[in-house]
């Protein structure tokens, strides 16, 4: 028997490469600037995306200009895009899924612990989507009715993308990318063209505060950036189709999302009345609605990625068609999110900025630049756990997740104690990437060249 070749080493290219089937085969090296564009432009626009953009324009009362909201989206997804790449370059680099390339990190037992947690964020994603996607469906079809159907039907489109992840790229290429371009320039002239109040005309208090919630926005698809960036033939290739792609989205989404908020006077739950109130409004929205399946495409083969991690030698056709239903009857069960579940998805997203830096720092300036192990035998190294849990410390002394009282007393606690308030200034998101990206650059200076961890 020959030996399977290593993660890092590109298969070869043939006309009808897939993804491999299991984690010790070397991905075929398929996707080019254009394929990766598609994907992460696709993946910018999102239906969820349009209702966040109350998000940036503050509560009630106390609303950003439209000048400082835009500004916010722009700069946000810049900062957050750029996060983005680089995951999407470390991917590209070493041809390993996203929890997988983490082995190089921790050490393959240690790598379980940001796997699972990566697991359960994207499999209440992928049931969030769905859900949007039947709730978008019945605004188009203008029914309350049929919410099992279009969960259903959802579940099965996804399912059946996540089969064949390379083929899926190409039709989102080809096909999906055109179209939505078409829909967004078409509610853009008409949402345009009406005009729209601005309750917030000259505020810039809070602009950080919203910078950080778009950055926020970007950086939730770092776990996920390298399943798709380890397929890029080249590593540029892999950071300008990511941050060109998803950055032009973004801020197109969020900008349109915000014109048709201030239409709705700030009221959320309206925001799609905006868009079927347009000429061919409800054929419009009704792609944006279809193209809404490559987001729970993302979230179902991103889960079965991470499972790969940990169950490396599965068919991952199992392991996607296994995720897809579990996604699918959940969505069928679950009729809302409650407070608590939202905020446990961000106590989950909140552990991943931290985690980029150390990530990133040590593969570009410490161990990475020796080449790091990314077998199943990987040793496990302790020392990286201290940076990313100091990284999570300071993000949430700074934004304390409201995941239940007792959690967000202790944050708020530890402030009085150190005579803290958060400021303006204060963005949870940068600081929380700065200061673990500090401390793993000075372990990489403690460390003596060459030395290994046991």
């Amino acid at each position: 028997m020959t030996a399977a070749p290593p993660l890092d080493a590109p298969a070869p290219v043939t006309k009808h490469a897939e993804a491999p089937l299991t984690l010790d085969t070397a991905p075929p090296r398929t996707l080019g600037f254009g394929g990766q564009f598609a994907l992460w432009g696709n993946l910018g626009v999102s239906l969820i995306g349009f209702t966040s953009a109350a998000t940036v324009l503050g509560e009630s009362g106390s609303e950003l200009s439209f000048t400082a909201a835009v500004t916010a989206i722009l700069v946000g997804t810049a900062i957050g895009t750029a996060m983005l790449g680089v995951a999407a370059v470390i991917g590209a680099r070493t041809g390993a899924p996203a929890m997988a390339v983490l082995r190089g990190l921790f050490g393959t037992r240690l790598s379980y612990l940001p796997t699972v947690l990566n697991i359960a964020q994207c499999i209440g994603w992928g049931v969030y989507e769905l859900m949007v996607i039947a709730m978008g469906a019945q605004t188009v079809a203008g029914t309350q009715g049929w919410r099992w159907l279009f969960v259903l039907l959802a579940g099965v489109l996804t399912t059946t993308l996540t089969i064949w992840p390379l083929g899926s790229i190409a039709v989102l290429r080809k096909y999906v990318a055109f179209a939505v371009g078409v829909a967004m320039v078409w509610f853009t002239v008409q949402l345009g063209r009406q005009g729209f109040p601005d309750p917030g005309a000259g505020n810039w208090k809070g602009f950080l505060h919203a910078t950080d919630a778009i950055i926020a926005v970007s950086v939730s698809f770092v776990p996920l950036a390298a399943d798709y960036t380890r397929h890029s033939r080249t590593a540029a290739a892999s950071f300008w189709g990511t941050f060109s792609g998803y950055s032009l989205a973004q801020v197109w989404c969020y900008v349109l999302g915000l014109i048709a908020l201030l239409q709705s006077h700030g009221d959320s739950s309206k925001i799609f009345d905006s868009f079927t109130g347009v000429a061919a409004g409800w054929a419009f929205l009704l792609v944006l609605v279809l193209r809404e399946s490559d987001q729970s495409f993302a979230n179902v083969y991103s889960t079965a990625m991470s499972i790969h991690n940990l169950l490396p030698k599965v068919d991952r056709r199992l392991l996607t068609g296994g995720v897809g239903v579990l996604v699918t009857a959940l969505a069928l069960q679950i009729q809302e999110f409650t407070d608590s579940y939202y905020a446990f998805l961000g106590l989950i997203g909140s552990v991943f900025v931290p985690l980029l830096a150390v990530l990133a720092v040590d593969y570009f300036l410490g161990a990475g630049r020796r080449g790091w192990n990314l077998d199943q035998d990987a040793p496990a190294r302790w020392s990286m756990l201290l940076p990313w849990a100091f990284g999570f410390a300071t993000y949430q002394y700074l934004a304390p997740t409201a995941i239940a009282g007792w959690w967000t007393d202790f944050w708020t606690s530890a402030q009085q104690t150190l005579h803290f308030t958060p400021q303006e200034w204060s963005s949870a998101s940068l600081f929380g990437f700065l200061v673990p990206a500090l401390a793993t650059w000075l372990l990489t200076l403690l460390r003596p060249s060459g030395a290994t961890e046991r």
